[in-house]
Formats: C-alpha cells, sequence, structure tokens
C-alpha cells in the first residue's frame, strides 16, 4: 500500500490531480481522499470543463495522438496562437469574432466585434518588439467601446543559454467606453510586462507577469447635480505556456481591483486559456475493395476558453465564460503498408510514426524486432520536434561547416543534419567526443538521457548521489542516471514490474523504440497541456 501512495505522489507532482484522476490504476480509497479534499477547488473550474466535453466526446471514438511532423508542416494553425499575451482583460477571439467582458459599470457587459472592427499588429526589429491593439466593440444594449494600445517591449537574446526575455511598457493609450449617456474615459494608463522563454529543443516554455494600473473619470448626474468621477483599475496577472511542433497552451491567470471615487470597490478575477493541437485519427477507407483499409489525418484545432468571476461595488455576484473555437483544419498522410506487423503489439504506434514522416522506410518490411540504431532513433527524435527546420533557419546567414560533428557520419549521409543539430542542442553525444557509432544499437538508458535532454529537462533530477528505485541501480551508467530517473517520473519509460529492473544497457528493438517515442509524442502534447491548462486553472 505505502509503495502505492509514494507512485500516487510523484504523478501528482509531475503530472497534476487531474491526471491522476483519470488513472485507473491508482487505488480506490486513495482517489476518494483526492475527491473530498479537492472538491471545491473542482466545483470551481468544472464548468470550465464542461465545455470541452462536446470537444473530447467527437475524437474519443478515434485513435488520438496529438502530433506535428515535417510532413504535415502544411496543417496550420492561425498564427498569434501563443505569444505570450500583454492584454489582460480576459477576451477570447477566433478568426473572425472577438467577445471580452467589462465591469466598469457595476453590471457585466459582454462587448463584441468581428475581424473588421479588430486589428492586432506586431512587429520585431532591433531588439524592441511593438504591439498595437485597435477595436471598436459593441454590446447587445447598444454601448460602445474604442480601445487603441501600443506596446513596446525590449527583448534580449541570451543565445549562449537558449534563453530570451521580453521586458515591456505602454507607450500609446486611448480608450473609451459609452454606456447610455455615461462615457469612461481612459485618462492614465501604467503599465510593466516581464517575460522568460527558455528554447528547449523539444518545447519552449516561458512564464511571465503583467502588471498595470488604468484610470477613468466619468460623470455622475446631470446640471448642477453632475459629479466628476474616477475609478482606477489595479491589475495583476500572472501568465505560463510552451510551444512545440505539436502544439501549444497558455494560461494567464488575472485579478483585478476596480476603487471608485466614492469610497466603493469592485473585484473581479480572470482565468483565461489559449490552446492549439493536432490530432492523429484513423480514417476507414469506405471502399472495402481498395488497396488499403484506410490511413491517418491530421486534424488541427483551436481553442480558447475565459472565465471571470465578479464581486462588485453594485451588489452584483456572479461568474460570466466565454469561450471560442478556430475553424479546425485537416491534412491526409500516406499510408503505412508494412507486411511484418500484423497482430504485432507496436503496430499501431510504427503506423502512426511512419504515416507522420517520423520514419521514411521504403522496404515493405519493418523489421520490427531487430534493434534499433543510434543514428535512426536520434533522427526519429529530430523529426519529431522538427530539428532540421530549425538547423535551416540559424545556418540560413552562416557558412555551413566544411567537416562532421562525427568522424564516423558522413555529412553526405541523408538525414545528416538532424545529427548535426541534435549536437548542437546538447540532445545527444559520442561515444567519444569524436565517435558517434552510428549504426549500434540503442539502449534503453541512451534513449531515456536523449528524451529528457530533448525535453530540457535535466534539472529536474535530485542532488547526485541519489539512487533511483530500480533494483538494478548500481547497473545504471551515471551519464544516463538522470535521463532515467525523470524519463520514469515523466511516464515517458518504466521498469520491468516483475523484476523492478530498468535494464539500462540492454538494446531498444525498432518496436519497443517506436513505442516509446509515441509516449515521447503524447508527452509533448497531452501531458504539457494537461499541466498547462487543466492544473493551472485548478490550483489557481
Amino acid at each position: 500500500m505505502d509503495e502505492r501512495y509514494d507512485y500516487m505522489q510523484m504523478r501528482i507532482s509531475i503530472l497534476g490531480f487531474l491526471k491522476l484522476a483519470r488513472d485507473m490504476r491508482i487505488l480506490s480509497f486513495i482517489h476518494l481522499f483526492f475527491i473530498l479534499d479537492f472538491w471545491q477547488l473542482y466545483t470551481d473550474v468544472h464548468e470550465m470543463k464542461e465545455r470541452n466535453k462536446k470537444r473530447m466526446r467527437k475524437h474519443l471514438s478515434k485513435i488520438m495522438l496529438v502530433v506535428l511532423a515535417v510532413a504535415v508542416i502544411g496543417a496550420t494553425i492561425p498564427q498569434n496562437a501563443l505569444a505570450a499575451s500583454l492584454e489582460t482583460t480576459g477576451a477570447v477571439k477566433n478568426e473572425y469574432t472577438y467577445e471580452e467582458a467589462v465591469f466598469i459599470t457595476g453590471t457585466p457587459i459582454i462587448f463584441k466585434g468581428t475581424s473588421k472592427d479588430i486589428k492586432i499588429t506586431e512587429k520585431e526589429s532591433k531588439g524592441k518588439l511593438t504591439e498595437t491593439y485597435s477595436l471598436k466593440l459593441t454590446a447587445s444594449n447598444g454601448a460602445t467601446l474604442t480601445r487603441n494600445i501600443a506596446y513596446e517591449s525590449d527583448v534580449v537574446d541570451y543565445a549562449t543559454i537558449g534563453q530570451k526575455t521580453s521586458n515591456g511598457v505602454v507607450k500609446k493609450y486611448t480608450e473609451k467606453i459609452v454606456v447610455g449617456k455615461t462615457t469612461y474615459t481612459l485618462v492614465d494608463y501604467q503599465f510593466s510586462q516581464g517575460t522568460v522563454t527558455d528554447n528547449r529543443a523539444a518545447s519552449d516554455y516561458y512564464s511571465g507577469n503583467v502588471i498595470s494600473r488604468k484610470t477613468y473619470s466619468f460623470q455622475s448626474g446631470t446640471g448642477k447635480n453632475a459629479v466628476q468621477n474616477t475609478v482606477t483599475i489595479d491589475t495583476d496577472s500572472r501568465h505560463a505556456g510552451y510551444e512545440n511542433f505539436w502544439g501549444a497552451t497558455e494560461t494567464q491567470i488575472t485579478e483585478s481591483v476596480y476603487s471608485f471615487s466614492d469610497g466603493k470597490t469592485s473585484h473581479v478575477k480572470n482565468r483565461l486559456s489559449t490552446s492549439k493541437s493536432r490530432v492523429l485519427n484513423y480514417e476507414q477507407n469506405l471502399g472495402s475493395l481498395g488497396s488499403f483499409d484506410g490511413g491517418y489525418a491530421v486534424v488541427s484545432e483551436k481553442d480558447v476558453i475565459s472565465e471571470y468571476n465578479y464581486n462588485l461595488a453594485s451588489g452584483q455576484k456572479g461568474k460570466l465564460d466565454l469561450d471560442t473555437e478556430y475553424m479546425p483544419t485537416i491534412e491526409r498522410l500516406i499510408i503505412p503498408k508494412f507486411r511484418d506487423l500484423n497482430n504485432h503489439y507496436a503496430k499501431e504506434a510504427i503506423d502512426k510514426l511512419y504515416s507522420l514522416g517520423i520514419y521514411t522506410d521504403t522496404s515493405n518490411f519493418f523489421s520490427p524486432n531487430t534493434p534499433m540504431k543510434r543514428f535512426d532513433f536520434t533522427t526519429a527524435i529530430g523529426k519529431a520536434v522538427d530539428l532540421r527546420v530549425m538547423q535551416e533557419k540559424e545556418n540560413k546567414s552562416k557558412k555551413t561547416a566544411s567537416t562532421s560533428v562525427f568522424k564516423d557520419v558522413k555529412r553526405t549521409v541523408k538525414d545528416y543534419a538532424y545529427i548535426e543539430t541534435a549536437v548542437k542542442k546538447g540532445i545527444i553525444k559520442g561515444v567519444t567526443p569524436e565517435y558517434f557509432k552510428p549504426d549500434s544499437p540503442i539502449t534503453r538508458g541512451q534513449a531515456a538521457t536523449i528524451f529528457v535532454r530533448a525535453l530540457g529537462l535535466e534539472n529536474k533530477a535530485p542532488d547526485p548521489g541519489y539512487v533511483t528505485k530500480f533494483t538494478d541501480d548500481a547497473q545504471i551508467p551515471n551519464y544516463t542516471k538522470d535521463g532515467i530517473y525523470i524519463a520514469n517520473e515523466l511516464g515517458l519509460m518504466t521498469g520491468d514490474p516483475v523484476t523492478g529492473r530498468f535494464n539500462p544497457n540492454q538494446p531498444l528493438t525498432r518496436a519497443q523504440a517506436s513505442v516509446v517515442l509515441e509516449r515521447f509524442l503524447n508527452y509533448l502534447e497531452n501531458d504539457l497541456k494537461q499541466n498547462y491548462r487543466d492544473d493551472i486553472l485548478f490550483f489557481n
């Protein structure tokens, strides 16, 4: 019982309670304990999660995997999905519509607009990023909102450590809200923003803060009874997100305090989350006599959910939800036709990886039980996170090196670019500084280490000197120990459930490598999205 409880605690720390609740391996009394302990928190976000159920049901009957690879780069999702938003209004938008809630009058008002009413631009030049927002919105009661704001940020690229910082201020602002006979005019806007981005090979991670103070003037009463009033809105906002070639999610938590000149106050908390993903669906061939039974299609999706909780000076309290979706796009993939995979446990994983272009075998025989070569495994990782594209961009204006990164890997060999970039990104190292041994089998320990380096999570391991839970801990090479520990914590690779061994020096077969590569892809989208959307919303 204690062992299962320790496992449960590990899953919470890595993937969060919501993932745990889905995990049917957890003992029932422990599951009930957490339901009771976190019930109040759960109810706070229940309505937000309800809005996603329809979308989840739509894909439940299909084979699901969130994916992106070289073969499907053309299936793009609308831009501006993940750059950290400087606006803290809780607005939701898609290609055509825009909505945001305003609470300044003491009654929630939803303002709406379309693409012709909204203009958002972003321009980066000489280390400065300028973002402009121009909006003309209307509400169902005839109220109008016009806003023109420009932000400027200094972007510093710390290329040697793979990080960027962005720190910004507001440069220009005008805003006017007209509700009935009352006009709220923005007379002062103080703003400060800071974001740090850690660029890792498989995914970029970022986090930041925005603080601002807006002051509006408005008149109450008429004639001799007219009174000039002000309301100041102090806002504290935090955001976190990730972006990779598989998907992206940004979640923003914003708390605002409205201070009126008559001494009254209003409080509004907004939770906003934007997410894009690619789902791999198996599509059955409608013709039963065709040359293939079916194939995979990538459906690219993006959605935005926003929840406002408000307690206003007027006495009104409540919750208001906004959400929207972008038009999905679909891309059909090539059809795998391997003849040696019928009834094989890894067939589904292999077919998916081939359809995505991560495998490019031209033979009809995959040979699933033969060892996976170090070169082939590294290339597969590179294609999974699109390292070649990154490498081409980096070398666009640079002279290409004349010598190979390893003496036993020729620059002319197919897919060499993936090997070179994997070295530059710190994902792989040679067996010696000069030799890679490309045709040697990849071991379980080496594979775990490559996964963790690609994710940039090496620092998640305990301080040196720790002992893993595996019975063959003494046989784990030092250079793979952190990778094995973290890969196991993340659920990417586990040990033998019977012997408790990890078998770090055991070669991976092509089938086994395919299964763990599929888990890696699932982590990049499903687990990261879980953590950056559901877990943040749940605990904040």
